[in-house]
């Protein structure tokens, strides 16, 4: 950048003043150096840096060049003029131009939010259904036999695992066809495990080829094994080039939405961002049937996992989209999507509006981005009575730099910041799931204070001194436990809803990885009956939570020397302390707290989970069956 202004200089110079190109070199010259100069001292100086240094470089550039001019008599009006010409240039780097230089172009909110979200293909284009046809005389590309591991006995050392025993439907259909999958079992070593599969060929029967899936212990069949086995089994027809395949009775639950869920997730595919030969090709798969199972209760099972799993690819795409394009105000317009497609209610408050409010927590981490926050309040309200009143709180960074004190170095993950906003979209899946299959008797409130944590002369220092909504006054030791200052106004504003429950989901703290790994969220709560609805929504939904202690003496971590309390603690129990954080933003709703910073990402795969919708739906259906 320094070399522009000079050029510039010369050609003016030489153009009004008809000066030698000699003369016009010595001033940029002369300029060269006055900047380089002031650079280097304000960057020393300045406990700010370039950000706050460029209107110092500015003034101290124009006095320098007048200066010089001066005594080569080309007049300080000219040389001045020149370099304020200069001044967008200078400028640039605290103006809005990172959107354009990280795309071809600028689009506007409609064209991000129709990239992040699109219309599903997969999941609409293939027809799922239960079939009446017996498996020995069905006619297709590919039967599909799940098959539970053998009972286990105490083995002898060197003994090995017995292979898989077929029983039931599979034990039939291996008579009907001659014995060939107890030779396929006993050729294989086949035990049956989770994510075994073998497949042959079936010349002259009414099927071409038959598969066997692992399906794993009998006596440990829970919802995250039932989905499990759907996946696997969608994967073996999708392996198989198949356009038509048959599914004997997975298991005794198969009725259950799990089981369609598994194999609905398993045909999400995320091609938003690729294109020509690195897009995947469209599964050949059409139909995919399953045996032995009551139609009516499959059809319902089917229709609540469709609606399920709207919210799980919701949540995966939200969650797996770069932040150029999941912006604050894409999220928003995402959630007018959802409200206008399912018919709940929406407001989305500016950051002018929040700040009529009182929210300086959330404007605090808010304000040093070129995007705009935006305050995101859904409304779900059931046709008839409301019993229940909810609040479920997302934390929605839709990109976390860690501000001053920047996310770097070998693991900070900063690359992958963009999932800071996995609680905001576990609940705005939820809210598509809901929005799609309308419980009865509840009132949910869906609610996301989306915005950025960014570096620039604008962010909050470590430091500052932040006011909240209900006027309490929060020191900012780290500017990197943003999402705890963003969710104390988000809880604030929920309770005066005047809801029953509120729960907050976020990707809070790297603690709670160290504590609990990349499997479990943890649960902390104010009240044992919502923590126990809350495990058991998990436990019923196949995914992980563990209840964690808040600590009430921890709360002397907390403690600021010049406000009501600091936005972290130490080091030690660091997930915990920041739960008492955010416990002290709620005075007496029942509130729980989940942190989900493990689940959130799937580091193999390499994608989003989706986690959070499933227990944030079957929470939300409890209250409407209670």
């Amino acid at each position: 950048s320094t070399s522009t202004p000079p050029l510039f200089l010369i050609h003016m110079l030489r153009q009004r003043r008809q000066v030698s190109p000699t003369s016009a070199t010595s001033v940029a010259a002369l300029c060269i150096i006055a900047m380089s100069a002031t650079l280097f001292t304000a960057l020393s100086s300045s406990r700010r840096g370039l950000f706050t240094s460029l209107p110092k470089l500015q003034s101290s550039v124009s006095r320098a060049t007048m200066k010089a001019s001066s005594k080569l008599n080309f007049g300080g009006g000219l040389a001045l003029n020149s370099v304020r010409g200069c001044k967008p240039i200078i400028a640039a780097a605290g103006t809005s131009t990172r959107r354009h230089v990280s795309q071809k172009a600028s689009p506007d909110v409609q064209e991000l939010v129709t990239r992040v979200v699109p219309v599903p293909k997969a999941e609409n284009a293939i027809s799922i259904k239960a079939s009446a046809e017996k498996p020995g005389e069905w006619k297709g590309d590919i039967i599909i036999v799940p098959v539970f591991s053998a009972a286990k006995t105490d083995l002898k050392e060197g003994e090995e695992v017995p292979d898989a025993e077929l029983t039931g439907s599979a034990k039939e259909l291996d008579e009907s066809l001659g014995g060939i999958l107890s030779d396929l079992v006993t050729e294989n070593s086949f035990k049956g495990k989770k994510g075994e599969k073998v497949l042959t060929f079936l010349p002259g029967k009414n099927t071409k080829r038959v598969a066997l899936v692992g399906a794993g212990d009998a006596t440990k069949v829970t919802a995250d094994a039932v989905e499990a086995l759907g996946s696997a089994i969608a994967s073996a027809a999708l392996d198989s080039k198949a356009k038509t395949a048959l599914v004997l009775p997975p298991v005794s639950g198969g009725d259950t939405a799990a089981f369609p869920i598994g194999i609905l997730s398993k045909l999400y595919v995320d091609d938003r961002f690729r294109t020509g030969e690195n897009v995947s090709k469209a599964p050949k798969l059409e139909s995919l049937e399953i045996a032995g199972i009551d139609a009516g209760l499959f059809d319902s099972a089917l229709s609540r996992a469709r609606g399920i799993a709207s919210g799980v690819r919701m949540a995966k795409d939200l969650v797996g989209a770069p932040p150029n394009y999941l912006t604050p105000s894409s999220m928003a317009g995402i959630a007018e999507k959802i409200s206008e497609e399912t018919g709940m209610e929406i407001k989305v408050l500016s950051g002018e509006e929040c700040e009529k409010m009182g929210m300086g927590s959330y404007l605090g981490v808010a304000q040093g981005a070129i995007e705009p926050p935006k305050f995101i309040h859904m409304t779900y309200k059931p046709s008839g009575e409301v019993k229940s009143k909810i609040a479920l709180i997302g934390k929605g960074l839709t990109f976390d730099s860690g501000g001053y004190n920047l996310k770097a170095g070998a693991g900070s993950m900063i690359e992958l910041m963009k999932f800071d906003m996995g609680g905001s979209a576990a609940v705005l899946g939820a809210a598509q799931s809901i929005g799609t299959l309308k419980p009865e008797n509840v009132e949910v409130h869906f609610i996301v204070a989306a915005c950025e944590n960014m570096l620039s002369d604008r962010a909050m220092r470590p430091g500052d001194i932040l006011t909240a909504s209900n006027g309490k006054t929060i020191e900012v030791i780290n500017t990197d436990a943003e999402g705890r200052l963003t969710l104390a106004d988000a809880l604030i504003y929920a309770e005066d809803l005047k809801v029953d429950k509120i729960v907050d989901l976020a990707t809070l703290t790297g603690a709670c990885i160290i504590s609990l790994g990349n499997d479990y969220a943890g649960l902390w709560s104010s009240d044992d009956a919502l923590a126990a609805q809350l495990e058991e929504s998990a436990k019923s939904s196949g995914e992980k939570i563990w209840r964690m202690p808040l600590v009430e003496g921890y709360k002397e971590e907390l403690k600021s020397n010049i406000a009501d309390l600091k936005n972290v603690g130490g080091r030690a129990g660091g997930s915990i302390t920041a739960a008492l954080f955010l416990k002290e933003f709620v005075k007496s709703t029942p509130w729980a707290h989940i942190d989900m910073a493990g689940p959130v990402w799937d580091g193999k795969a390499g994608g989003s989970t989706g986690f959070g919708v499933r227990t944030l739906v079957d929470f939300v259906d409890a209250h409407a069956t209670a």
